[in-house]
């Protein structure tokens, strides 16, 4: 009988224990996940019943606002004034389908929530009220990447590569915020319904492109490449290859030739310029597998980039052992082709990394956080995030960029005003789809003597004749000149002709 009892004490004992151990897990594990959940009560009705903080540009252009609804059963609804213009950045709050982007990112802030007391009555009576977010986007930029890419799928990434700060991200396809803020769950769901469906391309607009998609980055990764023989096998670059339009990639009856089966060869410094195929090709495979799939790493490839935005995809670079018995691997991947993928903001940080001397700062929208009263309740503080490169190694790799805009055979040759001293790199990656598709890409900086800007372009699925200079140059000049315009104390419009 005592035997009994103890084994039944010892069950109550371990039943207690459980509960505690839950109770724990609840009460300070789970919390903060538990205390943001759109499923919280109490969160869904901080956002619909009480006024949600403003979401404000770096030029005090408000993004988003609550304003009392003039109809339906909540008494505040969401606006953003400047609509499908900031919505893959800002995102929405609905009643019916929770926060997304900004809103999702800093919901902490934004919702009514309790505010320090400053007396003793709201000691005995606490107030609560919403936070304001303001961040780093221009607005003024953001419209000159949505006109230059226009009516096109694609992407453009413009950041500070001193601080890793977004000046402007804007993507296409994007969607229209207001359907999401309506009462009726039915003009909410229909918005869902199309916003969520991918379009002709496979790009659906609820989904920002620029940190969400990813594709073969092609020359643009030759940078990539460049900084491997500078980090790891400084012998390469001054090795001279022999000219040649095509080339046998070894263990393979495979060819790889230059576009447009254009000889070409030399040493880095020439061969950067004309972006020649068959020499980076080469290059990569007397670096081998294990110096690229290192120095791509330490890129950021492979890992997702810490923006402060849901949803930002890893962009992809074979593993070292992969390569193991596969060379033809390895050239195709030192030109950014075959299995290599970057999104639009990865490569606008690999040109930032070279921009900032070898150091690829955190990037972000955050600027500061402000109480009801405008107070700094949050700064954001900046972080390095990846340093792939020494200054020295960054220094060798910056006039081999201005010589792609430049020297006469360079692929960027008059794109930009010599005024601007743009740093840069093309690419185009042939899409191995059914019509032969090319992906097309530009990534630069400016000025190049002292960068305070770098972008990222990319523009996929476009015709076989189509190149990154071609297609993302003319909207790479109207962000580089817009940038600068912009950091001057002057209209983000630019000056080129060519920018609407």
């Amino acid at each position: 009988m005592s035997r009994r009892l103890s084994v039944f004490a010892i069950a109550i004992v371990l039943l207690f224990a459980a509960i505690a151990a839950q109770a724990v897990n609840i009460q300070f594990f789970r919390a903060p996940a538990l205390n943001a959940s759109i499923l919280n009560p109490r969160n869904s009705q901080s956002n619909t019943q009480y006024p949600r903080g403003e979401i404000i540009a770096a030029d005090g252009t408000v993004l988003a606002r609550s304003v009392p609804a003039t109809k339906g059963y909540y008494p505040y609804t969401r606006v953003y004034p400047l609509g499908a213009l900031t919505s893959g950045l800002v995102g929405f709050a609905s009643p019916f389908y929770g926060t997304w982007a900004l809103e999702a990112e800093y919901n902490q802030y934004l919702i009514a929530h309790a505010q320090p007391p400053q007396s003793l009555a709201q000691v005995l009576a606490p107030t609560s009220a919403a936070d304001s977010v303001a961040i780093t986007l221009q607005p003024s930029l953001q419209r000159v990447a949505a006109r230059a890419l226009a009516g096109r799928n694609g992407a453009a990434v413009v950041l500070d590569p001193r601080t890793g700060a977004v000046l402007a991200m804007y993507a296409n396809p994007t969607y229209n915020p207001a359907p999401f803020e309506s009462s009726s769950y039915t003009v909410a769901a229909k918005a869902w319904k199309l916003d969520v469906t991918n379009n002709a391309y496979g790009f659906p607009p609820l989904g920002n492109l620029a940190i969400q998609q990813t594709f073969p980055p092609g020359s643009t990764f030759k940078i990539v490449t460049t900084s491997a023989v500078v980090a790891k096998m400084p012998s390469l670059f001054t090795k001279n290859y022999s000219v040649a339009a095509t080339i046998h990639l070894p263990d393979s009856n495979k060819t790889l030739s230059n576009y447009a089966f254009v000889p070409c060869g030399g040493d880095i410094a020439q061969m950067l310029p004309p972006s020649c195929d068959q020499g980076y090709a080469r290059i990569g495979l007397d670096l081998g597998g294990n110096i690229l799939a290192e120095t791509a790493n330490s890129f950021g490839f492979n890992s997702a980039p810490p923006i402060d935005l849901p949803g930002a995809q890893p962009s992809f670079f074979p593993s070292a052992s992969s390569f193991l018995y596969n060379k033809p691997g390895i050239a195709y991947s030192a030109i950014g082709q075959q299995n290599v993928r970057a999104s639009a903001l990865q490569m606008a940080l690999v040109a930032a990394a070279v921009a900032n001397g070898g150091t690829i700062m955190t990037p972000h929208l955050l600027n500061y956080v402000a109480g009801p009263d405008g107070s700094v309740v949050k700064r954001y503080q900046d972080t390095a995030w990846k340093t792939p490169l020494t200054s020295a190694e960054a220094a060798r790799i910056v006039p081999l960029m201005q010589e792609v805009v430049q020297a006469s055979d360079g692929t960027a040759a008059g794109i930009f005003p010599a005024w601007a001293d743009v740093a840069a790199k093309t690419g185009t990656a042939q899409v191995g789809n059914s019509v032969q598709n090319t992906d097309d890409w530009m990534i630069a900086f400016a000025p190049a003597t002292n960068p305070t800007v770098a972008v990222a372009v990319v523009l996929p699925y476009q015709v076989t004749s189509a190149t990154g200079a071609s297609v993302a140059g003319p909207v790479m000049r109207c962000l580089i000149e817009g940038a600068l315009s912009l950091q001057a104390g002057q209209p983000a419009s630019g000056t080129a002709t060519t920018c609407p």
